[in-house]
């Protein structure tokens, strides 16, 4: 019994911490799929993030009841306490498998990246545009889908700028203008790579964070079992 109220007691402030790690991951994985709407077609790709916010919050009542419990048991406490990690455990289920799924499906990027640079128009002495390939290249400081030489396969056979548009020129570079005969001056990296490291790292921390607080409820809903059953009901009233 000791034991179980001194594991509970610790998974509590555990799970005020997992709140704010949750709601940090949910709130990263919106962030990337609003930011970059117009690469995804589907509209539900951010409901992990979604999912994580709300496992966030119901973090926070089930942490003080937790605490609260190892403390001074109450029957309708530690009831409240198993319905809450139930849901939770519902929640972060969901949450883990749809991360791993979407992980997977990151594919079509590579096709919409590509389509939105063949369709961009610009000239050598166009003033910097404010298209979404633009923005896309300020925010990710990237330039291409792949690299550089995007630019030059999207432009028509029969005529190849000798520019590439100037949101591919390092921040550093203030009088870029995306010049090919100074590459150095443009982002190495093509923008393809740094969104699909930051979809891997907001997928996989989601994934795990929700793998691993399940483990810990799963834990903390032992140890209320064990401490309800040291207090056997002496009557049918509660019902």
């Amino acid at each position: 019994r000791t034991f179980a109220q001194s594991l509970l007691r610790l998974l509590g402030f555990i799970f005020w911490g997992a709140a704010a790690a949750l709601a940090f991951g949910g709130v990263l994985m919106i962030l990337i799929f609003k930011n970059y709407s117009y690469l995804f077609q589907e509209l539900y790709l951010s409901l992990p993030g979604w999912l994580a916010l709300a496992t966030a919050l119901i973090l926070l009542p089930t942490g003080v009841l937790a605490v609260s419990i190892s403390v001074k048991c109450s029957r309708n406490k530690q009831g409240t306490l198993m319905y809450l990690l139930l849901l939770l455990l519902c929640l972060e289920m969901s949450s883990a498998v749809l991360a791993r799924f979407y992980y997977i499906r990151t594919s079509q990027l590579e096709s919409a990246m590509g389509y939105l640079v063949h369709q961009h128009n610009w000239t050598c002495s166009q003033d910097p545009g404010s298209s979404v390939v633009d923005v896309m290249q300020r925010k990710l400081r990237c330039c291409g889908v792949h690299n550089y030489t995007d630019w030059l396969r999207a432009s028509s056979s029969w005529y190849h700028p000798a520019c590439v548009p100037e949101s591919c020129c390092k921040e550093k570079h203030s009088r870029c203008k995306g010049d090919l005969s100074h590459v150095e001056q443009l982002s190495p990296e093509g923008c393809l790579k740094k969104l699909e490291d930051q979809l891997c790292f907001a997928m996989r921390y989601m994934f795990w964070c929700s793998t691993l607080l399940s483990i810990l409820e799963f834990l903390a809903g032992i140890s209320n079992g064990i401490l309800m059953r040291q207090q056997p009901f002496h009557d049918l009233n509660i019902l």
